[in-house]
């Protein structure tokens, strides 16, 4: 007989095994491991986000979203299960029009973020629960401390980044973002890195069906960029 990976430790996201783990959350984030990847980065003036898509030849990008806006000032890129997200993404856009109707201010960044963690935490210590699996990338601008970009954890844990990445393939795109990225970049310029961190580390040549991009600046909000945007682009590479 076979014992259980878990050796019945992952029964349940609320027991510990021995040595300090849980499993359950640790399968949560194999799940965004094996996620199609997602980059964000920032710079003084805006969050840029890429995504990998993977659209079978018949299939239409309906359902399949990985980068969500939240807010015209906040956006998410994806990895992991994306129902997952969904469920998130919806939690963190009422939160947002709530933060509006209460204060009469938009919610910051790391609010919104603090937000969502702490559903993802709850779902790590309730018994006939499992945690998200899912990790996001939150971005945006915030009126009084300028461009955030914050990673999420199935866990419910967070960090702040210049710019990072998830997904299959992750460490090997955050170690070219560590040698490529300069804060002092243009938001072009930034762009331009987004698709060549995807085109390192991705199976295939890049094209413009095969990854989508979204920008949210000082300038304007939130928007995903046209496939013509896309074009100029992968010209320029």
């Amino acid at each position: 007989m076979f014992s259980q990976p878990g050796m019945g430790y992952d029964m349940a996201s609320t027991v510990f095994s021995p040595d300090g783990r849980l499993f359950q959350v640790e399968y949560a984030i194999e799940a965004v491991r094996r996620g199609t990847i997602a980059i964000a980065l920032k710079n003084k003036e805006g969050v840029v986000f890429c995504v990998e898509r993977r659209d079978l030849p018949l299939q239409e990008n309906i359902g399949s979203e990985k980068i969500f806006k939240i807010d015209d000032h906040i956006g998410v890129a994806i990895a992991g299960l994306t129902a997952d997200a969904r469920t998130l993404v919806e939690q963190a856009r009422v939160h947002a029009q709530v933060n509006i109707l209460s204060y009469n201010q938009k919610v910051s960044v790391l609010e919104c973020t603090r937000d969502l963690c702490d559903q993802m935490q709850l779902y790590t210590q309730q018994a006939g629960a499992r945690p998200f699996g899912v990790s996001l990338l939150v971005g945006g601008i915030d009126p009084d401390n300028g461009t955030k970009i914050f990673m999420t954890d199935p866990s419910g844990a967070f960090w702040g980044y210049h710019a990072c990445a998830i997904g299959n393939n992750a460490q090997n795109a955050r170690d070219f973002l560590e040698r490529e990225y300069d804060k002092d970049m243009s938001l072009e310029d930034l762009e331009l890195l987004a698709i060549k961190t995807l085109k390192e580390v991705a199976d295939g040549d890049v094209e413009e069906n095969k990854f989508e991009i979204a920008v949210v600046s000082k300038d304007e909000d939130f928007h995903l960029i046209d496939e013509s945007h896309q074009n100029e682009l992968i010209e320029k590479l």
